[in-house]
């Protein structure tokens, strides 16, 4: 009997403690500190974004294209996903329809830039007197052959 009462003392006492070393162990309700680039994330406004579509099969693109307005300034932004076929004269330009076709005509678009690279992340400045209102897509246009690789039309 002596032991049973011994047994359950022992369990008692390490019920008892180990509730109390729980709690004074418990992590404290601390606030972490927001990151700066959230912070940076407040003054940018998205104000249009679509995804790309190919137009010519020999010059498949993908991604996603974003326009976005920081600091007073807009950009137009084309995701880490982009991709696009190679090849020479290739042109980001606003275009003034949803829909891109193969060959564009003169009157329908405005240039931004030169392409930068084939893939990945990229940023253009838009310039002040350019109206968004006035362009529907934006795509990925050799000049030289005039043939649209792939565009996104703006939701």
């Amino acid at each position: 009997m002596k032991f049973n009462q011994v047994v359950s003392l022992g369990i008692t006492s390490v019920v008892l403690f180990g509730s109390l070393g729980v709690s004074a162990i418990a992590p404290s309700p601390l606030q972490a500190k927001p990151l700066t680039s959230s912070v940076q994330l407040k003054n940018q406004t998205t104000l249009a974004a679509g995804a790309f579509v190919t137009v010519e099969p020999g010059h498949p693109t993908s991604g996603a294209a974003t326009i976005i307005e920081k600091d007073g300034k807009r950009y137009l932004e084309l995701s880490q996903g982009f991709d696009t076929g190679s090849g020479p004269d290739v042109q980001v330009i606003l275009y003034r329809d949803g829909v891109v076709p193969l060959n564009v005509s003169e009157q329908d678009y405005v240039t931004l830039a030169p392409l930068e690279s084939f893939n990945g992340g990229q940023r253009y400045e838009i310039p002040a007197n350019i109206d968004l209102e006035d362009f529907d897509a934006v795509a990925i246009w050799c000049r030289q052959f005039n043939v649209t690789f792939g565009y996104a039309a703006f939701r």
